[in-house]
């Protein structure tokens, strides 16, 4: 799941409390009533294009096949013929001959997380075979990206630098606390057709069905990662019949959504940093930082507090735009680390870390910062909380808030009080909260439904995979064991991807209830790697782009 991007920057993923209302008590009648139109299929606009060519085009020549299509549904489909939003659809088109095998819907999690740039992502890293079968159908869900309306409330909420997220001290907690009631304040205002009040994990999978219906499947072929898991494990228990092949990839523990699953994410956040640590003092004779994990550790903790008064700026000198780093910024981009094992984003975090030693502040800047001025896109952060606050009731209490995140943070203080804050608007965000239905609670429930797991997985820890499991009878998941990555399909596992592959195209799966695979292993700096100073603006590039590999 998601946390709020600043340039590099993202954090955490949101989880929520456990059901007890049944799969019919939410059931598919509520959709029944609502018969969308067929999507017409479009050229895309041309700077969605050009984004697709930029990020997939190596893999795959997708931005020149890649089309387009809007889909109207009711805000509530309890009032099917009142007021319609508009969901942005993209479809990236099977390469063989005839008729395609079927429709890849496919879902990047958040919640909030833009799924019409994902279509073209998925199709580029599918293998060939997959290519010649599929069409990947990619939807940003209602309220994100070009849906309409997009739900934004603050862009000025993440200029740096932020105030310091803190460890729960008075002065840090009552700042907070103002700026996130702002925050909510600001969405209040800024919903213009009550979709605060409708855009529930629910309502999103009754928007998947009418997708289906629209595409006239007679099954919703679905390849869900990080909160889509949630999104399709609800959609197999409110719509049980009209599910074909389901693939749940870093599965959400339904039990714990949402409050639960923040903290236990904090845990395995911590723990994965440290092993990150551990990496970057094996190769100090590269980086620099440290001969110890304790010593890179100790590095990172003193940079963090000596950020919270001294922040560092840097102004792009071909642009004029000032920007940032304080403390929170920094551990907002390096959680990244934390989300994926991979050459490029442990290498190029551990660079922007040793920049900072040398007073290379383009390079640490570049990597870490945010501007400070001007205002970035909130939409994934707006459509986080208004998903995940209004999903389940979360604790009214500051009191239990407190408590819980200091018995945390006393062992694991690499995330636990910037999760707090991140999702601290649901205190009193301005929608009503609802019931979240039963997982796997379905007389009908497919027996079919494959998942995958890296049993390190930070966003969404093993235990919750292993709780979705339980609760979806007869579903299959794969483990792949020692893997630090979230979201494991297209990772670069042959073992996984070849059960993927296996499993859309025939129907097969591995047949035991839990198969493990190895994991890959650790990366190895580059080549000749070094923390040579960079423009600006060629390492903001560089770490855009790490971050927009993390799937959250």
């Amino acid at each position: 799941m998601k946390r709020t991007v600043v340039v590099a920057a993202v954090a955490g993923l949101g989880l929520s409390g456990l059901g007890t209302a049944s799969a019919q008590a939410a059931g598919p009648s509520a959709a029944s009533g609502f018969d969308p139109a067929a999507v017409k299929w479009h050229a895309c606009p041309a700077d969605f294009v050009q984004q697709v060519h930029d990020l997939y085009d190596g893999l795959y020549p997708v931005s020149k096949i890649v089309q387009c299509g809007e889909l109207q549904v009711p805000l509530d489909y309890a009032k099917p013929s009142g007021t319609k939003i508009t969901l942005q659809l993209t479809r990236t088109p099977h390469t063989g001959t005839g008729a395609a095998k079927g429709d890849m819907v496919v879902n990047p999690g958040g919640p909030g997380g833009g799924g019409a740039l994902f279509g073209p992502r998925v199709f580029a890293q599918n293998s060939a075979a997959l290519k010649d079968a599929y069409n990947v159908i990619g939807f940003d869900p209602r309220g994100v990206g070009m849906s309409v309306p997009s739900l934004s409330c603050d862009t000025n909420y993440t200029n740096a630098p932020r105030p310091d997220y803190g460890t729960g001290d008075r002065a840090s907690v009552s700042v907070w606390l103002k700026k996130s009631k702002a925050y909510t304040d600001a969405c209040r205002k800024a919903d213009k057709i009550g979709l605060l009040n409708h855009i529930k994990t629910t309502d999103s999978v009754r928007d998947m069905e009418s997708i289906r219906k629209a595409l006239s499947d007679k099954k919703l072929d679905y390849y869900g990662a990080s909160y889509g898991t949630y999104l399709g494990s609800v959609y197999a228990t409110m719509f049980p019949k009209t599910v074909g092949r389901m693939v749940l990839d870093g599965n959400v523990g339904p039990s714990d959504v949402w409050y639960d699953a923040n903290l236990n994410q904090d845990v395995q956040f911590d723990k994965n940093m440290d092993y990150y640590f551990g990496w970057i003092a094996k190769y100090d004779s590269v980086y620099h930082l440290g001969t110890t994990q304790k010593a890179v550790r100790s590095f990172f903790y003193k940079l963090r507090a000596t950020l919270k008064t001294k922040p560092v700026y840097y102004t792009d000198p071909s642009s004029g735009q000032k920007f940032a780093v304080g403390p929170d910024e920094l551990t907002d981009a390096i959680q990244n680390a934390a989300y994926r094992r991979s050459q490029a984003l442990w290498d190029g975090y551990a660079v922007g870390l040793h920049a900072y030693t040398t007073g290379d502040a383009a390079t640490f800047v570049g990597t870490f910062g945010a501007q400070t001025s001007g205002g970035a896109d909130d939409n994934e952060f707006a459509v986080y909380n208004a998903v995940q606050c209004t999903d389940v009731q979360w604790p009214q209490s500051w009191a239990k808030w407190e408590r819980d995140n200091v018995r945390i943070n006393k062992e694991h203080p690499f995330l636990t009080w910037g999760n707090v804050w991140f999702n601290a608007p649901c205190l009193t965000w301005p929608a009503k909260a609802g019931t979240p239905v039963n997982v796997g609670r379905s007389r009908d429930l497919p027996r079919n439904i494959l998942q995958f797991e890296g049993s390190e997985d930070a966003a969404t820890p093993l235990a919750g995979a292993l709780d979705m499991h339980r609760r979806l009878k007869g579903s299959q998941l794969v483990i792949q064991d020692g893997d630090r990555t979230h979201c494991i399909v297209h990772r670069g596992s042959a073992a996984v991807d070849a059960i993927f592959d296996r499993y859309f195209l025939t129907g097969e799966r591995p047949g035991r209830s839990v198969t493990h695979v190895p994991q890959l292993g650790d990366p190895v700096p580059p080549a000749q790697a070094s923390a040579k100073a960079k423009s600006l603006s060629t390492t903001v590039t560089k770490a855009a782009r790490l971050s927009d590999d993390v799937i959250r």
